[in-house]
């Protein structure tokens, strides 16, 4: 099983990236996918999760939720998990990993443990 994140990098508040996560070994549309991420010094934080097929995604409901700016998404052809990330801030700060979930449809997203290595994405002017 590998995942392979890409797309990370330095931006300006206010700036957008796209993160990609590329898998193998595995039957990629048998299983849901999330994001998450780690800031330095803080624990991991769920991003988003998304269901095997795609049409169910979810978002943090907290006040400060990414779901306003954070798009999640899949292309079940190409074994590939994406992550748009618009109007990012200061405080989306991290390192962001993709993770495989235990079943095609599956909610409880920071059990998701297979993980990549991660793409650190730095927001700073």
């Amino acid at each position: 099983v590998q995942l392979v994140e890409s797309g990370g990098g330095l931006v300006h508040p206010g700036g957008s990236l796209r993160l990609s996560c590329v898998v193998s070994g595995f039957r990629f549309d048998d299983f849901a996918m999330t994001w998450v991420r780690q800031a330095p010094g803080k624990e991991l934080e769920w991003v988003s999760g998304i269901n095997w097929e795609g049409e169910d995604k979810h978002y943090p409901d907290s006040p400060d939720s990414v779901k306003e700016r954070f798009i999640i998404s899949r292309d079940n052809a190409k074994n590939t998990l994406y992550l748009q990330m618009n109007a990012l801030k200061s405080e989306d700060t991290a390192v962001y990993y993709c993770a495989k979930c235990p079943l095609a449809y599956f909610r409880d997203y920071l059990m998701c443990t297979t993980r990549g290595q991660g793409t650190q994405v730095t927001v700073s002017s």
